[in-house]
């Protein structure tokens, strides 16, 4: 199945913003950060990746069921999906 912007919904800018969180916790272990905030920002990190994983798994469920809503074959089968949404646990 292939990915475009408008398919993934606002998972992109989930990862826009995880990837300047993750620049920020960067930053705060090389300036010597306490261990305790750089912790809840790696966390957050960490929560803005799984979440945009798991919105682009949803889009793929929606587009797999709105192919077969139109009696066509869908891109990507259960199976293949639900690897995929596991992958992410």
């Amino acid at each position: 199945m292939e990915m475009n912007e408008m398919l993934v919904g606002d998972a992109v800018t989930r990862l826009r913003r995880a990837h300047g969180q993750l620049a920020g916790v960067i930053g705060m272990i090389e300036a010597g950060e306490d261990c305790a905030k750089v912790l809840t920002q790696l966390a957050a990190v960490s929560k803005a990746l799984d979440r945009a994983g798991f919105k682009i798994v949803a889009s793929g469920l929606r587009c797999c069921q709105a192919a077969q809503e139109r009696g066509e074959e869908p891109p990507m089968s259960v199976a293949e999906l639900e690897k995929l949404f596991l992958a992410l646990a």
